[in-house]
């Protein structure tokens, strides 16, 4: 394969109009394992491996594009959520950042319960063996049929949403001869330092019921009144890809004063507390998570400490990580295409995916890192933005990034911490097919989300 040079471009950003890298890093052959999965590693010869096996293969059989995920780091980082919390507390897998039966099956086994946003998601929990009563089902706007399915197969929680689904659920639970076990989802109005379309806890926007101006006390007041549903608990959720735990030491004390309102007016304590989740991972090396010991650790104080000073018994908290379990277990790997070298700004390297397989760039703004995963380079670096093959000119993968100027079509490259959302929202944008998920483990592979294919795309297409 000729690996001609191209023009390499700027090497640092400050020449540009956008970007944040001030300078290439120092060793354009290293991975840093703040990004990677725990067992991506390179070869000898030089390749990067994912369980024990070359990128080199792996792309040979699933081909690309493709998200490889490292089943053991995914339990590994399931299995310290539950260490952290306890036996005192539950971790709710949040679905919506990435579910398969595979997941199901791996979040049963290592103890933790799963959080589900719709039927589908619902469906494919029950269909792996997950325990109804360790399923909570979350939604803004739950179909009645989506209730009816909730509340027969008896999940362990429905996490109310509006005054319109208090009455909803309670008159479905009654008709069928339940009480359903519900929380009240509030909105507590902290502007969480996040993207604007993932911040959930400031009130203008589409979750929860509002703490201003008594709603939420309002909401209680009427769910405690209908006999169909049984009130466990507030839910707060204040956003995505938090760093800052200044947001969720807000929440809860607003949280903690709304349990002691309720304490006070109705003579209940109620005994759940769910602090959602939106703990952040590193998508580069500027990004600096907390370990799940320390956030259990800070939740925990801060519940403790708003509960004693309003004399209540302190509750049984939840969180809700779902990125933070998945995101950063799952690399997605891609073939070079087309190389377009623009003089005095940067290269543009062509993928044979784009923003059917990742739509956060274009949809988030958000920052990812890419590395040449098919061989070790010496060459002098360029400064390339990763882009897909779909006919939008927002259709960016990494938006600014350094990688090799020997680069050459038929090279891999790799995206990690793609774990999360990014199969989940995939889409077939141009009649793209969207990619399989491989899990790795110990040397060994398996499809667990298969390749779609054109009889998919035709089976549906009945006109």
């Amino acid at each position: 394969m000729s690996r001609s040079a191209h023009p390499a471009g700027p090497r640092h950003a400050d020449v540009l109009p956008e970007g944040h890298y001030t300078a290439p890093p120092a060793d354009l052959n290293a991975l840093d394992p703040k990004v990677w999965a725990h067992t991506v590693t390179r070869t000898p010869e030089g390749s990067v491996s994912i369980g024990g096996i070359d990128v080199k293969d792996l792309a040979e059989e699933y081909g690309t594009p493709a998200y490889f995920m490292d089943e053991a780091d995914f339990r590994s980082r399931a299995r310290a959520w539950r260490t952290a919390f306890g036996h005192d507390a539950d971790v709710f897998y949040a679905g919506k950042a990435f579910l398969s039966r595979a997941v199901v099956r791996w979040l049963h086994e290592e103890g933790l319960n799963l959080d589900v946003c719709s039927g589908g998601e619902l469906a494919t929990a029950l269909s792996a063996g997950m325990p109804a009563d360790r399923i909570a089902f979350h939604g803004n706007n739950k179909s009645e049929e989506e209730i009816r399915t909730a509340v027969t197969v008896g999940v362990g929680r429905i996490v109310l949403d509006s005054f319109q689904e208090i009455v909803r659920v309670a008159h479905i639970a009654q008709s069928l001869g339940k009480r359903q076990r519900v929380q009240i989802r509030v909105t507590v109005g902290v502007e969480a330092h996040t993207h604007e379309f993932i911040a959930t806890a400031h009130e203008d926007q589409k979750f929860g019921i509002a703490l201003a101006d008594g709603q939420a006390a309002e909401a209680v007041r009427r769910a405690l009144a209908l006999d169909g549903l049984e009130v466990v608990g507030i839910h707060s959720h204040i956003g995505s890809q938090i760093f800052d735990m200044a947001g969720f030491e807000v929440a809860a004390r607003r949280v903690v004063k709304l349990l002691a309102e309720v304490r006070d007016e109705h003579g209940v304590e109620l005994p759940e507390i769910d602090l959602g989740g939106g703990l952040g991972i590193a998508y580069t090396s500027e990004d600096d998570p907390s370990e799940p010991h320390e956030i259990a650790k800070a939740l925990g104080e801060i519940v403790t400490r708003e509960c004693e000073a309003a004399r209540l018994r302190t509750p049984r908290i939840s969180v809700e990580p779902g990125r933070a379990i998945v995101g950063p277990t799952a690399f997605t790997l891609y073939e070079v295409g087309t190389i377009k070298p623009l003089d005095g700004l940067r290269t543009y390297v062509s993928v044979d995916g784009g923003m059917s397989d990742n739509i956060r760039t274009a949809l988030y703004d958000a920052e990812y890192s890419v590395s040449l995963v098919s061989r070790t380079s010496d060459a002098e670096p360029m400064l390339v933005r990763v882009v897909g093959k779909h006919c939008e000119s927002g259709d960016i993968v990494v938006r600014d990034a350094f990688l090799p100027s020997d680069l050459a079509p038929g090279d891999l490259i790799a995206v990690p911490a793609t774990g999360a959302y990014c199969r989940s929202m995939a889409s077939n944008y141009n009649h793209a097919l969207r990619p399989p998920v491989v899990a790795v483990n110990n040397g060994e592979a398996r499809v667990i989300v298969r390749r779609e294919t054109e009889e998919d795309l035709l089976r549906l297409d009945v006109g």
